[in-house]
């Protein structure tokens, strides 16, 4: 067995930006009480981040839980909650040593019971867990040792393992808890973190208040104890200018989803502050559904990455605040390679005469392409919650790409319509989305044959259908090995397989764009995921 307190998992130098913390955010002595106004656009579908698992989720659950360990700013691994934990040579057992002081807000204690009532709960079919069932789909058991001892075992090496489990989304939750119905957890969770749940009035906000007993933050955290507020309001208000207005008139201290045309008005605010940074993972991108004809056949799939002009629309609708992300990794994410950042770059002579080859000689009297007959339609379904910019986004798209004789369809879409069209079904041509995460084996969780369909999850991860032996062993070879320039090279064969096979059209990376009004002070971004943290926060008022 190999003893672990603290492991450099992957690399400090690999996660290539660091925080963007402004210094005026944390000056001056904190202030113990007040209430701190969040407003974001997204409500969560469930505030039990094991259930399903959308970002809005781990966003509010990362101030009412805490993990197992935790990651710095370099992504190197720390204790958190285990205070250690030992390693088997062969990778497929895991001992946790755990803190015997900690419980969680309805007083159950934290100990190893705890420890397999979660991970039980997150791979439980019921649970409907899209995202920390996933990352811990080789997890087959927990042996409890002794109250603060907990011996888990996967099915075969994970590399990825502590990674994963620093992220809230597989936070730790009550146990008594976790017993009651999967709506009931999902309106009122338990955690043991610096803040708990309270009440949630469905489309307006969320409550959270101190919990005044916390005693064991993290070692990333700039404080112990108690938080300083005594409040959190979390509103949801997902009109962009409404939010910016409400901060500029200082009736919110800190908004979430910054919209492009806002960055330059709240720079010129000497009351706001922004905090920007992007999050790992795989970028924004629409999936190409490999599972039927037109994106079927690579040619087409070439084509119309080749014949969307992504960096035109960038410029015209996000003013220059957003690169585009070309590659499968976002390029904050360990072990990205900027050899695929080019690869999907815009030219529409080339996308003409793939299509030319693909059959697609034809054109209707619109100017769409035909191939025996039928027109070259492509279905995206559009969320009703998507943002204005991304719809704009795509709707150049939709505009590049009719150059060369694509008719893409935009198709509007309730977010209950689109778990059933996009999410268990497979009724779409492209399907717009993301996933954000702190380690490169999302590769493998969106587009490993494995995750086509696997049981119990609330929707297929692996959107595009992809099957490809090779893929799937280098994939699965990354996570066998610790060394970390195997690593490295295995990750770069995965990168360069998927960009060569065009499965993705991607955009831009997904990021975390705060602006905070001078009330708020303290507000940092959680380190594993770059998403708000608010347990060091303060108010000012």
């Amino acid at each position: 067995m190999m003893t672990v307190g603290i492991v450099g998992v992957v690399i400090s130098q690999l996660l290539g930006c660091s925080n963007t913390e402004p210094k005026k955010n944390f000056t001056g002595q904190p202030v113990r009480g007040g209430t701190l106004i969040f407003a974001t656009e997204r409500e969560p579908t469930c505030l039990d981040p094991h259930s399903q698992g959308d970002m809005p989720q781990v966003f509010i659950a990362q101030q009412f839980l805490d993990s197992l360990v935790s990651m710095d700013d370099q992504g190197n691994i720390h204790p958190w909650l285990a205070k250690g934990w030992d390693v088997s040579k062969d990778g497929l057992v895991y001992t946790f040593h755990l803190r015997d002081d900690v419980h969680f807000t309805d007083g159950t204690p934290f100990n190893a019971n705890a420890v397999k009532a979660n991970l039980d709960h997150m791979v439980n079919p019921k649970t409907q867990s899209g995202t920390a069932g996933s990352y811990i789909a080789q997890y087959v058991r927990t042996e409890i040792v002794d109250n603060n001892t907990a011996k888990v075992y996967l099915s075969k090496p994970y590399a990825a393992f502590l990674e994963v489990l620093a992220q809230g989304f597989l936070g730790m939750e009550s146990p008594k808890a976790l017993q009651r119905s999967l709506e009931e957890n999902c309106q009122n969770p338990v955690g043991s973190g610096p803040f708990k749940v309270v009440r949630w009035d469905r489309q307006s906000q969320i409550v959270l208040e101190r919990n005044p007993d916390y005693a064991w933050a993290p070692p990333t955290a700039k404080h112990q104890g108690a938080a300083y507020l005594d409040k959190i309001i979390w509103k949801i208000m997902p009109e962009a200018s409404v939010r910016f207005g409400a901060l500029q008139a200082g009736e919110v201290d800190v908004i979430d989803a910054l919209p492009p045309e806002s960055h330059a008005p709240a720079r010129a605010n000497p009351n706001i502050t922004l905090l920007l940074k992007d999050r790992p993972g795989n970028p924004t991108k629409g999936d190409f559904n490999l599972t039927r004809p037109p994106f079927n056949d690579i040619r087409v799939r070439e084509a119309f990455v080749r014949a969307s002009n992504v960096e035109g629309a960038l410029k015209s609708i996000y003013f220059g605040e957003y690169q585009r992300a070309g590659g499968p990794l976002s390029p904050v994410t360990p072990f990205y390679n900027a050899e695929f950042e080019h690869d999907k770059d815009y030219n529409p002579a080339r996308a003409n005469l793939l299509l030319d080859q693909a059959g697609w000689t034809a054109r209707d009297q619109d100017g769409y392409r035909l191939k025996d007959g039928k027109r070259l339609t492509i279905d995206v379904p559009i969320q009703e919650r998507m943002g204005n910019a991304e719809r704009a986004l795509w709707e150049q798209i939709q505009a590049s790409t009719k150059k060369v004789g694509f008719a893409v369809e935009l198709n509007p879409i309730s977010t209950s319509a689109q778990t059933k069209c996009c999410g268990t079904g497979w009724d779409y041509d492209i399907r717009i989305g993301y996933w954000n995460t702190n380690t490169p084996d999302v590769l493998r969780i969106i587009f490993s044959s494995e995750f086509n369909n696997r049981p119990g999850q609330s929707y297929h991860t692996n959107g595009t259908g992809f099957r490809h032996t090779e893929f799937d062993q280098i994939i699965n070879a990354a996570l066998q090995t610790q060394d970390v320039e195997k690593r490295r090279d295995l990750y770069v064969q995965a990168q360069r397989i998927i960009s060569k096979n065009y499965l993705q059209l991607t955009t831009i990376a997904q990021s975390s764009r705060l602006a905070i009004y001078k009330t708020a002070k303290g507000v940092r971004l959680e380190p594993s995921l770059t998403i708000p943290y608010f347990y060091d926060a303060w108010v000012e008022k």
